[in-house]
């Protein structure tokens, strides 16, 4: 039995990257229609994620009415749909086409030359689109920290769509810090996701959104052992495809207390947000690490 449900598994994620691979030629007008409509079909079924992102918003959004909180959910399953169906061109149409419809914009002289830097990404729904733009121009090689999923044929694809321009190295959790940080001496960015909950003995609890959220400090921990610039890097999505941008290096950043740096990174991460609220990362249970006594917020 459980080798006929893993074959039905593989099968459906065959046909799943079938499917997205099909959808790389077809216009950008149309795959984002397409992902409008199965963005409100999502909010509509998947009601456990619809929690989430309903719950998040009533803790970082408390001035907004109801119908505001439902019209920012559905905006948000939109976006994280578009995203997703993104990634079919992204990783499976001709390169022409991905150049003609992700911008890198900004600060781009951050990335240049062979400076220690860190590249602060936040989880917002464009961050593959950040990979291929930054890819497609900064010839560095760069590297990031890779979580294995647990479909190996996902697996692999995803593995293949994040490496296909540039030169860009995986490392597992389990291979520690010190292999990264030499990376990163020598002159590779290190692309850093940090704003997510990896439990109480990872993380620190800071401020987010006026509530003690647990996050993790790696951003200061690697700037600091790096002795690297943190550049932030905010992928927006258009109409087009993506712009994203690249900000100035913090000049603050890293101190010598990594609690004070990770409760920055947090409220930068804020005002970051309030330019683009529905392209956040809602889905994810932000908060799902309590301190000590507190009850959970989902």
């Amino acid at each position: 039995m459980n080798n006929l449900r893993a074959s039905v598994g593989d099968a459906m994620t065959r046909v799943g990257i079938a499917f997205m691979k099909a959808l790389a030629w077809l216009p950008l007008p149309a795959v984002r229609a397409l992902a409008t409509v199965l963005g409100w079909v999502l909010y509509g079924l998947i009601g456990a994620r619809r929690r989430v992102v309903h719950a998040n918003f009533s803790v970082c959004f408390p001035a907004l009415s109801t119908a505001e909180r439902r019209k920012l959910a559905i905006e948000t399953f939109v976006c994280f749909s578009q995203a997703w169906l993104d990634r079919a061109w992204l990783w499976h149409a001709p390169e022409s086409c991905v150049r003609q419809r992700v911008r890198l914009t900004g600060a781009t002289e951050e990335l240049a030359g062979t400076d220690p830097t860190v590249i602060f990404l936040p989880h917002f729904v464009g961050l593959d689109a950040a990979w291929a733009a930054t890819a497609l121009v900064v010839p560095r090689p760069s590297t990031t920290i890779y979580t294995d999923q647990s479909n190996k044929l996902v697996d692999q694809w995803i593995l293949q769509g994040r490496q296909r321009f540039g030169h860009l190295r995986l490392f597992g959790r389990i291979e520690g810090v010190k292999p990264i940080v030499a990376a990163l001496r020598e002159g590779q960015p290190l692309y850093l996701l940090p704003d997510m909950d990896f439990g109480p003995d990872e993380s620190v609890f800071v401020p987010f959104y006026g509530v003690q959220t647990a996050t993790v400090p790696s951003l200061s921990r690697f700037a600091r052992l790096g002795r690297a610039k943190v550049v932030p890097l905010l992928p927006r999505l258009t109409p087009e495809g993506y712009d994203v941008q690249v900000m100035p290096a913090w000049t603050d950043f890293p101190s010598d207390d990594p609690v004070a740096d990770t409760a920055l990174m947090n409220a930068r991460l804020q005002d970051y947000i309030v330019t683009m609220p529905a392209q956040y990362y809602w889905v994810h249970k932000r908060f799902k690490t309590r301190p000590e006594g507190e009850p959970s917020l989902y």
